[in-house]
């Protein structure tokens, strides 16, 4: 008589994750994300100002014809008329360079 050896392969089955599984892995991954964000948020760019250094300013009313670069060049130095739109739009928060008649723009005194 033969015999006849039978081997079985074992089936691979994919890992599959419970419900309590999936939660563990999304709150392990939720922690390392927030655990990286505080390590990378304490070194922002912000916190390694000086600080708000207080710049002595007047008020000045915006009159019809006005622009910017006009106000600029008449309180900035020869060939510092950008500088001065730039420091003039970071002091009143402007995200362009429009100007409204009446508006009231603080500039460096």
């Amino acid at each position: 008589m033969s015999t006849v050896a039978l081997h079985s392969t074992p089936t691979r089955r994919q890992l599959q994750l419970t419900r309590r599984g999936r939660a563990v892995v999304f709150i392990a991954a939720a922690v390392l994300v927030l655990i990286a964000a505080v390590f990378l948020g304490a070194t922002s760019v912000a916190t390694a100002d000086e600080g708000g250094s207080a710049t002595a300013t007047r008020v000045i009313m915006v009159d019809e014809g006005d622009t910017l670069w006009a106000i600029a060049a008449d309180l900035a130095e020869d060939g510092e008329v950008r500088e001065m739109i730039d420091t003039i739009k970071r002091i009143n928060a402007l995200d362009s360079s429009a100007l409204q008649v009446g508006q009231e723009i603080h500039v460096p005194a």
